[in-house]
């Protein structure tokens, strides 16, 4: 059985996606799986849509993404400060008048989980928990957090995204892997970073793959996009 890429909080920026998929061909890889939040924050929500069906990759939906679909007002999403929160309105707003109905209808058909093997281990793929789409799985949250949900994952492999942070641990005999986020990391490395899966014999091998893209580009067309400027600093920050 082949190696499984799997892409993950692409965020409406198409040039690191379009990086990811090139660098995932490169190493020969056909089985690709998308962990949600195609839109939000960045300029590019009807383009990223588009490319990922277009690929027909599998693909569930994310927090944002459930919310625009059904044009809601609140992404989901957890804010430290009222300043942030005003930020993600901001950007709730420009993504439910920027996404188009296509791409509104292709999100709504998405599903909450995907369940695929690789060779004899099961890997579950969720955005933020089995339990929620917009629960976060930091990796400092305490262990008997992680051995609670590996008790009803019903799988050998669990992979999320959601909190742009990548990490790879094993709880309570289930390997949890966080793929990071294609399009708006937040551990100090502005380059998209995504997983990949391999067959191994006693559970499936993953590494974190990263892939640079001209992040600044991008960033010049958030401000210019009318999106809030912070944005545009976070993804050259990755902070």
């Amino acid at each position: 059985m082949s190696a499984v890429a799997v892409i993950t909080d692409i965020h409406a920026n198409l040039p690191p996606l379009e990086a990811a998929l090139e660098r995932i061909d490169e190493l020969g890889i056909e089985r690709v799986y998308c962990g949600g939040d195609l839109v939000g924050y960045g300029p590019h929500p009807n383009e990223v849509c588009a490319l990922i069906e277009d690929r027909q990759i599998p693909t569930i939906y994310g927090n944002y993404d459930y919310a625009i679909a059904r044009h809601l007002e609140d992404c989901g999403c957890a804010y430290v400060t009222q300043h942030d929160r005003e930020l993600g309105q901001q950007s709730v707003e420009w993504t439910l008048a920027h996404t188009d109905q296509r791409s509104k209808d292709f999100m709504r058909g998405l599903p909450f989980d995907l369940r695929f093997e690789l060779a004899d281990h099961r890997v579950r793929l969720v955005h933020g928990s089995p339990r929620k789409v917009n629960e976060y799985l930091f990796e400092d949250k305490p262990a008997r957090t992680f051995e609670r949900i590996a008790a009803g994952a019903d799988c050998d492999t669990l992979v999320f995204g959601h909190t742009h942070q990548p990490w790879i641990r094993e709880y309570g005999g289930v390997l949890f892997v966080n793929c990071g986020s294609v399009g708006k990391p937040k551990d100090g490395d502005p380059r998209a970073a995504f997983a990949i899966l391999e067959p191994d014999a006693d559970r499936a091998a993953v590494h974190i793959e990263r892939v640079e893209y001209d992040a600044q580009r991008v960033a010049r067309e958030v401000a210019a996009a009318g999106l809030p400027e912070e944005y545009a600093e976070k993804l050259v920050q990755a902070a």
